[in-house]
Order: C-alpha cells, then sequence, then structure tokens
C-alpha cells in the first residue's frame, strides 16, 4: 500500500490541482487506516472540487475513527445536502440513517 501511496503523492506533485488523484490518495490514506492525512487531502479535494456526497462519508467516517463526533456529523449533513443537489436519495438517505442511528438526529 505504502507504494501506491507514493505514487500517488508523485502524481499529485506534478499535477497539485488534479481531483482524481488528491481522491484516489485519500482512499489509499482510507484503506491504511491514516486517518488524519485521510481528513487533509479529501478536505482538500472538497475545497477545490464538486463532490457528489461520497467524499463526505469518507471524512464523517475518519472523524468518528479519531472519536471527533461534532466533525463527523457535521460532514454527513454536508453530504446529505450534496447527494441529494446531485440527485443521490440513497447516499442521502443512508448518511441520514447513521445520523439517526448514531447521533440522535
Amino acid at each position: 500500500m505504502q507504494n501506491r501511496i507514493e505514487l500517488f503523492k508523485t502524481m499529485l506533485a506534478n499535477d497539485p490541482t488534479n481531483t482524481s488523484v488528491m481522491f484516489g490518495l485519500a482512499k489509499e490514506y482510507e484503506k491504511t487506516g491514516q486517518n488524519e492525512e485521510l481528513i487533509e487531502m479529501i478536505t482538500r479535494y472538497l475545497d477545490v472540487s464538486e463532490d457528489e456526497g461520497n467524499a463526505f462519508g469518507m471524512l464523517a467516517s475518519a472523524y468518528e475513527r479519531l472519536g471527533q463526533r461534532d466533525k463527523a456529523k457535521e460532514a454527513y449533513e454536508r453530504g446529505i445536502e450534496t447527494a441529494q443537489r446531485h440527485g443521490h436519495p440513497g447516499m442521502a438517505e443512508e448518511y441520514r440513517m447513521t445520523l439517526a442511528s448514531n447521533y440522535e438526529y
């Protein structure tokens, strides 16, 4: 996995605005449990990309794993809004159900 992370880092160094590489690197961090790095990269991705909702679920899960429940809840709420705006009601409902069962939403 570390080789893939290094590959994505190199690709990102060569093209720092490539949102596909940012997302790919965030996924690699997710696979290896590097939650702080995941949060940093997915936040950077969200700052420059019009995500359709999935990245907010990744972000919320990383915050949950770090025990940062308020930030996780906020990420799920943003994910609901974004998923609805992009026509992904199933994703929005999944995030609502998570909030309802884990956050007394």
